[in-house]
């Protein structure tokens, strides 16, 4: 396995974590966050913010390249080709 697909496979298993991160505190964020968008990284709740595009500002500024998640509260989850995860 290339250097690259080691990163790519490391970097889907990071993201799915985030995902679970997320799913495990669901109730709560729409509870909460309803209609904001919501940084995980680590596995934690970074914080929510008003647009996707702050979200996604801070969360470069604190995480560069990543991975992270960012996701709205209430939102239906994305759905997103394969080449994303297997380029």
């Amino acid at each position: 396995m290339s250097a690259e697909e080691t990163s790519t496979a490391q970097d889907a298993e990071a993201l799915s974590a985030e995902i679970d991160a997320f799913e495990k505190l669901r109730g709560h964020l729409e509870e909460v966050y309803a209609g904001k968008f919501v940084v995980f990284c680590g596995g934690k709740l970074i914080g929510a913010w008003d647009t996707f595009n702050a979200a996604a500002e801070e969360a470069v500024r604190r995480f560069g390249r990543g991975p992270y998640l960012i996701r709205q509260v209430g939102a239906p989850a994305p759905v997103l080709p394969a080449s994303v995860f297997f380029p």
